[in-house]
């Protein structure tokens, strides 16, 4: 139980090390600047107008079966209805791409360029690391677009009506199946064929579960939801650099990328 709670290898803490590493790099900032700040204000607007005329008549329907507890769960559930609204301006202002960059940097910035280099080119020589990403050479998603994940979220967002348990369910239930799109970059720079994507997924899907439900409790957080967004991007670089790293400690060869040999960490987790 010690190791699973142990923050320096716990998925689920990942996010919160996006957090300090974004604030503690200098470098990331300017992409928050030019990119988001306007659409922050934008979603600022929206959760002030759902707060202002859609909160208190969805806590009067919740109280008829929670009584006092329709004040917290019916926070939650506007929360959800903005992040799918917001979700949305984010795919419209293309901000997958700043999420690239912020995930690309951080791998260089951590000593693994050369995974970067199978997508992208990197400039030898620039002010810091972010002027060094080139332009991408073949496709470059974050996580991509999906209908299904968007309609899932609606359909979950009901659970929110359950008394006590239906808002942690709602999150766990969400975080199950968006978890694993905070690792697509990954996978796209490894060149991964679908059905092996899969089967790693399947293998940590746990540990998806756990990051993508902090990860959906930092972005449904009112007017910082964006930047929790590209502090989680950092997070989950963070995380392949550690499982990168552990490739390395059994033996692959320097710049070596695509080993899918599979081996058993101390934690008895099977890691490709």
């Amino acid at each position: 139980m010690s190791r699973a709670w142990d923050t320096s290898r716990a998925a689920w803490f990942y996010p919160f090390r996006g957090v300090y590493y974004f604030a503690s790099h200098r470098f990331l900032w300017p992409l928050f600047k030019t990119r988001l700040i306007p659409i922050v204000l934008l979603s600022a607007f929206i959760y002030v107008l759902l707060f202002l005329f859609a909160y208190l008549p969805q806590v009067a329907f919740l109280a008829i079966f929670q009584g006092a507890s329709a004040w917290i769960n019916g926070a939650f559930l506007v929360l959800g209805e903005g992040a799918v609204v917001v979700a949305a301006l984010f795919e419209a202002f293309f901000v997958d791409e700043t999420l690239v960059d912020i995930f690309d940097a951080v791998l260089v910035n951590e000593g693994h360029g050369e995974l970067v280099t199978t997508s992208r080119v990197l400039y030898p020589q620039g002010d810091d690391v972010v002027q060094r990403l080139g332009k991408p050479i073949r496709s470059a998603v974050y996580a991509p677009f999906s209908l299904r994940q968007i309609v899932e979220f609606i359909v979950l967002l009901p659970l929110n009506f359950i008394p006590v348990a239906g808002t942690p369910m709602f999150l766990v239930l969400t975080g199950y199946r968006a978890g694993p799109f905070h690792h697509w970059r990954y996978f796209q720079l490894l060149d991964l064929p679908k059905q092996q994507r899969k089967e790693r997924i399947r293998r940590r899907q746990l540990q998806y579960t756990t990051f993508g439900t902090v990860a959906l409790v930092l972005q449904l957080v009112p007017v910082l939801s964006m930047f929790f967004l590209m502090s989680t991007a950092v997070g989950s670089a963070l995380w392949v650099v550690d499982l990168e790293n552990k490739h390395d400690q059994i033996g692959r060869r320097p710049g070596q990328v695509g080993d899918f040999r599979e081996y058993h960490d101390e934690d008895n987790n099977l890691i490709p």
